[in-house]
């Protein structure tokens, strides 16, 4: 009886076994019989894209063909051959500005360069000359001459009108990451920053979409697709983007581009005073503000409106003119104020003065004069 007992267990043992082995098999079994290891998921259909999304496209569609790459050189002599070469020197944005085969930048992306490179979108480039710069306002123009049909000109807005929280479009070659778009809104107007040449250059618009080197001289557009400004500087202590970039407003750059086109240097519109920091120091210290006249052209618009500058008289003292207090009822703390006011009127703008004069505030009508 025991002599049949032992392999009766261990047979039962192995069937038990074999039992659990095929219980915890099936499943695995069945896994790999439904679907080999390795195949590609089933695509999911997305739908149509989002209003916004479909908006944010169709901008960059229709601009992407009207923005430029500009690469620029310079040219160095080797000090003992004398060899002249020309070596890259940067690398910009611009836009086309109309069917002349005019491109806008920054003066900055230019400013030094003995050569530049406009290269457009289908990947067609063109020696570029530089047909005029205004410094003050970080502008330049230049001038491709393409031999076939070049890109249509941006479609231009105005920045009268921009209001913090509407949202903007950059269109640039960051990095020279070439037709690069960034979004954002704008952050706030008015801002002002220090230019190349030391002067503040005023008006500007601050947004948050991302902004870096390379994106200069680009278009910042609104989303009706139209140019609202001109991509210029950043704030930022690593020197990229930190959500804080500053544009030429547009109603700017439509003042002074077509000078620029038309003589290749910018002047506003002629008041015929002269004023400087002295004036503002000597009203500062009379516990005053505005502008000291020290003197008026002749034949100006100041002086047909009967300006009267400040005078020595013969024992050597300062007679006090006119200050100008205040332009089209805004009111002038000092001589830039009152340069930044002119700046942003055209020849022909018929403007109100307000001015003192004998300790009297009287309103003086002038219109401006073409600049010189």
């Amino acid at each position: 009886m025991k002599d049949g007992f032992l392999p009766r267990l261990v047979l039962v043992t192995l069937a038990a076994i074999l039992v659990i082995l095929v219980w915890r098999g099936i499943p695995l079994l069945e896994v790999a019989l439904r679907e080999p290891v390795g195949q590609p998921r089933v695509v999911v259909s997305r739908g149509d894209l989002a209003a916004n999304e479909q908006t944010t496209i169709a901008i960059f569609e229709e601009a992407k063909d009207s923005v430029v790459s500009i690469t620029t050189e310079s040219r160095v002599v080797d000090f003992w051959t004398r060899n002249a070469y020309d070596v890259p020197r940067g690398s910009g944005s611009g836009f086309i500005w109309d069917a002349q085969g005019h491109v806008v930048t920054n003066n900055h992306v230019i400013e030094g360069a003995t050569g530049a490179l406009v290269r457009l979108a289908d990947g067609r480039a063109y020696p570029a000359r530089l047909v005029g710069a205004a410094p003050e306002h970080d502008l330049a123009v230049l001038r491709i001459e393409a031999e076939a049909e070049q890109p249509l000109p941006l479609a231009i807005g105005t920045s009268e009108d921009l209001q913090v929280g509407q949202s903007v479009f950059a269109i640039g070659n960051p990095f020279g990451l070439d037709w690069t778009l960034t979004t954002g809104i704008v952050s706030a107007l008015d801002r002002e920053i220090p230019g190349e040449r030391g002067a503040m250059i005023r008006g500007l618009i601050q947004t948050d979409a991302a902004i870096n080197p390379g994106n200069s001289g680009g278009a910042l557009l609104d989303s009706a697709g139209q140019l609202i400004g001109v991509n210029t500087a950043i704030f930022s202590p690593s020197g990229s983007n930190a959500g804080i970039g500053f544009a030429v407003p547009v109603d700017t750059v439509n003042r002074v581009v077509p000078q620029l086109i038309a003589t290749g240097r910018y002047a506003p519109p002629l008041l015929g005073v002269a004023h400087d920091p002295r004036g503002d120091a000597l009203l500062t210290r009379a516990g005053m503000t505005g502008v000291m006249v020290l003197d008026v052209t002749p034949g100006s618009p100041a002086d047909a409106a009967g300006l009267r500058p400040a005078r020595i008289t013969r024992d050597g003292r300062l007679s006090l003119g006119d200050v100008i207090v205040a332009l089209d009822s805004v009111a002038l703390k000092n001589s830039e104020d009152l340069r930044a006011a002119l700046d942003t009127r055209r020849a022909g703008d018929a403007i109100e003065l307000g001015v003192l004069r004998n300790d009297r505030k009287i309103e003086v009508m002038v219109t401006l004069a073409a600049g010189q």
